[in-house]
């Protein structure tokens, strides 16, 4: 089969478009056809090193995966072959076919492939967010950084559903028409933010904020928080990990929120597949909708991976073998 195969950590022009053997099911695995796999900005980390996590080379990239089950190994139990599913499988989803645990793939029925990887991360790490993390309340206002972006788009959606005032921030005119048209109320660009956002909630500051870019934008933020608020840290599309004056958490009674959700559905297995189940219920209502900007061949994946890691993505990409 053909795969984008990591030899070594290195930049992304190196990665190599290359054959590779078929995975084989074995024990309680399922052997996917891949038909599309979803780009995701530490796929662009990884490859080059600059991840938490730092597998052993080489190794083919890729978190999430959507197509047909191929073959299945023999303690496999809810899964035939034939059947479309979707799958977190951490590594090997560039690739034309990818092997996954059985308990980390979910049935999509007749759901599009991208909608659905666009639903395993982008989806996942926004609902986990603002769900488990900041136990986010009807009434609430919450501030999404990166709001046309994939998992922007994604927290803009889950927050509407949950009952929040949604204000979007985005870099540019056309990043902000998505942000409206995903459902923000609100959508502000990043110059004065701080101002901004105290005009905007009255003075009270804003209860969670959805912080995936850091930088200055963090900055402004953790000065523009209400009593009892929650600062969600998702990662630092910006480039630059802020340092947090923890005073501003003493003063003002605000809470910092680590978010890793890939740690999250290792650790909480079962809260997980809840989440995956409420989210695909969501979509099939149609409350949830993904924005899948951009389809591209695999060969193409250092040049997709250019573009998420530079901030020039609205929505999510996807890579179709």
């Amino acid at each position: 089969m053909k795969a984008i195969i990591c030899n070594e950590f290195a930049p992304l022009e190196q990665l190599e478009y290359a054959d590779m053997p078929d995975p084989a099911a074995k024990g309680s695995d399922v052997v996917i056809k891949v038909e599309a796999a979803g780009v995701n900005y530490p796929d662009g980390l990884l490859v080059q090193g600059l991840y938490q996590m730092k597998p052993e080379r080489p190794f083919v990239p890729g978190m999430e995966a959507a197509g047909v089950v191929e073959s299945v190994g023999p303690d496999v139990k809810t899964l035939k072959v034939g059947d479309r599913v979707a799958t977190i499988c951490q590594l090997g989803g560039y690739a034309e076919k990818v092997v996954a645990e059985e308990g980390r793939v979910f049935p999509i029925g007749d759901m599009d492939g991208g909608d659905a990887c666009a639903l395993m991360v982008a989806y996942g790490t926004s609902h986990h967010a603002l769900k488990q993390r900041a136990d986010l309340k009807a009434g609430e206002t919450l501030v999404v950084l990166g709001g046309a972006g994939a998992t922007g788009v994604a927290a803009i959606q889950i927050g509407k559903i949950m009952g929040a005032k949604v204000i979007a921030v985005c870099s540019s005119d056309e990043k902000r028409a998505i942000a409206l048209q995903a459902g923000a109320d609100e959508a502000i660009g990043y110059e004065n933010l701080k101002d901004q956002l105290k005009d905007m909630t009255g003075g009270k500051g804003v209860d969670v904020v959805y912080d995936v870019v850091g930088g200055e934008a963090f900055d402004a933020c953790s000065r523009s928080m209400a009593r009892n608020g929650r600062l969600l840290i998702i990662g630092f599309a910006s480039g630059t990990i802020p340092k947090f004056p923890v005073n501003l958490a003493l003063v003002k009674e605000y809470a910092v929120v680590g978010v890793f959700w890939g740690n999250f559905t290792r650790a909480e297995p079962e809260i997980y597949a809840d989440n995956m189940k409420e989210l695909i219920g969501w979509y099939q209502d149609g409350k949830v909708k993904p924005v899948v900007e951009g389809r591209y061949p695999l060969a193409d994946a250092a040049d997709v991976l250019k573009r998420v890691l530079g901030r020039g993505a609205t929505g999510k990409l996807v890579l179709e073998p």
